[in-house]
């Protein structure tokens, strides 16, 4: 599956590896210890960036005023 940002496709493809291997062989083992916290990092910040540029921010800033919803974004 694609990301919101082209750019992010690889990032997302990573990270997504990373945590489908901690939690097949990990998670579910019982070792519950976050890994890939800096690739989802890295794939969070470029999905911001690519929200903004795209200008979704703004809409999600509507919805919220709406729904009274709040992100961290």
């Amino acid at each position: 599956m694609e990301s919101i940002g082209k750019n992010c496709t690889p990032l997302k493809h990573e990270y997504d590896a990373c945590f489908n291997k901690w939690y097949t062989e990990k998670f579910l083992k019982g070792e519950t210890t976050p890994e890939c916290t800096e690739l989802f990092e890295k794939y969070r910040q470029c999905v911001v960036a690519a929200i903004k540029e795209q200008k979704v921010d703004k809409m999600l800033s509507e919805a919220q005023k709406e729904t009274k919803f709040q992100s961290k974004i």
